[in-house]
């Protein structure tokens, strides 16, 4: 069973991942801005982050480069994908920039989010 942090100030979002990942190969913990989601990475053990970029308090981007500076033995490996509406590539850039693995545009779809999981979770087996 893998670990999967969902991060998004939309408290429907993170309802509706939540709902779409649980049951199955996927625990999903909940955060609602970056510093909640550093917080959870420091006291669980998550193998995947979904991250928002512009949340309250503190910003994707922002969390990203904080926990990548974690103690934590994986913090430089966790897969961290980007869930944000900014979908230009400059986007896309600063958040690869940052320290995140992948880049997903909102709307979500599916099978898109589900592929990314694998492929990114596969990846980080092999770092």
């Amino acid at each position: 069973m893998h670990n999967i942090l969902v991060c998004d100030d939309d408290r429907d979002i993170v309802a509706a991942l939540k709902i779409y990942l649980s049951g199955g190969e996927y625990r999903v913990f909940e955060a609602y801005n970056g510093s909640e989601a550093v917080e959870a990475v420091r006291k669980n053990d998550i193998h995947l982050v979904l991250m928002d970029i512009m949340m309250p308090v503190m910003d994707g981007l922002t969390a990203t480069k904080t926990i990548r500076s974690l103690e934590r033995q994986d913090a430089k490996t966790i897969p961290i994908i980007a869930m944000t509406a900014n979908a230009f590539r400059e986007d896309a850039e600063k958040c690869m920039e940052a320290g995140m693995n992948a880049h997903l545009a909102k709307p979500l779809d599916d099978k898109t989010i589900k592929q990314t999981i694998c492929e990114e979770l596969r990846s980080s087996r092999d770092r």
